[in-house]
């Protein structure tokens, strides 16, 4: 159980994605007075899937208003105003994108009253020009302090000027800490080797890469590879696999116990493609896990004992790095019990949680 802490907690979040309602919640728990989540819909044309649904937290209702559209655009939330003169936070976590248009007021608001505003992101890459510096480190500045995902991420706000004291590393999870053993593995393959994706099937994921990478392998280790989950690609992708390699599975989308036997048939997770907070679930599925470098959250999660961080879009190195995992079963199962103690012992919802509250109990006094 996370430390509990005498605070009234409010965070600002443009949606609220599935997956996160489980860390809310978690938080909310150690928020004796109480912890509220502003947030609104994503964009139509966003392939986000479901909301997430709180159970402790309290909800705060956004209206969201896009300006703009794919990477460029930006959101301003109505209702952020009304949301703060009722809940009356003692501290408030934003997050730290300066494309949400109505955050600065909610920030000068909470300043008004002497109470710390929290920065959550996942950290400031190189700025390019001079001006885009400026401007970055003085949205900075309106700050206490700064949560992130990753050591990338921390090095990254102490580069733009943030001080590192004031900067708090909180590790991306989905799952909380495992219980009970490590699932064990024979050290030969159960027949052919089986390779599973996990996620949401959009063109961000490059399932497609994965698929014709596998149809690329030699016979002696070509393997059964299993497409969990379901989205817009799915039709394109099912035809792909027809065409090149028909020894493509796809269930559709699976959770909780209906997805526990086909981790335990799984010998090898991959995430070709962006995005994906399978990968810690399959660590504590005692996976090995081989995933796309993508925001700088991999290197902290994916190291050499566990897995292998791909290179995004290259199809020859997948093609050599699952040459490489099917040959060595015994490796893959030393390697999957490597992940499983780093989700144990290192990245999970409750290390997650205790992130916050260090950076929460570092800015706020109680008084």
């Amino acid at each position: 159980m996370s430390e509990i802490i005498p605070v009234r907690l409010a965070v600002q979040q443009r949606v609220l994605p599935a997956y996160r309602a489980a860390f809310f919640d978690l938080l909310a728990r150690s928020c004796e007075k109480g912890m509220s989540v502003f947030y609104g819909e994503p964009r139509q044309d966003e392939a986000l899937g479901a909301q997430g649904e709180l159970k402790v937290a309290q909800r705060g209702y956004a209206e969201n208003l896009y300006l703009g559209s794919g990477r460029f655009y930006a959101c301003f939330q109505r209702g952020v105003m009304h949301w703060l003169e009722v809940w009356q936070p003692d501290v408030l976590i934003v997050e730290a994108n300066p494309r949400y248009l109505s955050t600065p007021r909610a920030v000068l608001w909470m300043k008004a009253r002497g109470r710390p505003v929290i920065g959550w992101g996942l950290g400031a890459p190189p700025a390019g020009s001079f001006w885009r510096k400026m401007l970055r480190e003085r949205f900075l500045t309106q700050f206490s302090a700064l949560i992130t995902y990753s050591k990338a991420g921390f090095e990254q706000y102490q580069k733009a000027g943030f001080r590192g004291d004031r900067i708090f590393i909180a590790p991306n999870a989905v799952a909380p800490r495992p219980t009970g053993l490590c699932p064990e593995r024979p050290d030969s393959f159960r027949g052919r080797p089986v390779v599973l994706f996990v996620g949401r099937l959009q063109p961000r994921k490059r399932v497609d890469l994965l698929i014709r990478a596998c149809a690329r392998l030699p016979e002696s280790i070509r393997p059964r590879l299993v497409v969990v989950g379901d989205g817009p690609e799915r039709t394109a992708l099912e035809a792909l696999a027809r065409e090149v390699f028909p020894e493509t599975e796809f269930p559709g989308e699976k959770r909780g116990a209906d997805l526990a036997p086909i981790w335990a048939e799984a010998d090898l997770f991959v995430l070709p493609g962006t995005g994906g907070l399978a990968v810690q679930e399959a660590m504590a599925a005692g996976l090995p896990v081989a995933v796309a470098e993508a925001d700088g959250t991999q290197a902290d999660l994916v190291r050499e004992e566990n897995g292998w961080r791909l290179r995004p879009g290259d199809e020859d190195h997948l093609v050599a790095t699952l040459q490489e995992a099917l040959a060595d079963p015994v490796r893959l199962r030393r390697m999957g019990r490597a992940g499983y103690r780093i989700v144990d012992q290192e990245i999970n919802l409750e290390t997650m949680v205790d992130g916050f509250i260090q950076a929460i109990k570092s800015v706020w006094s109680g008084e």
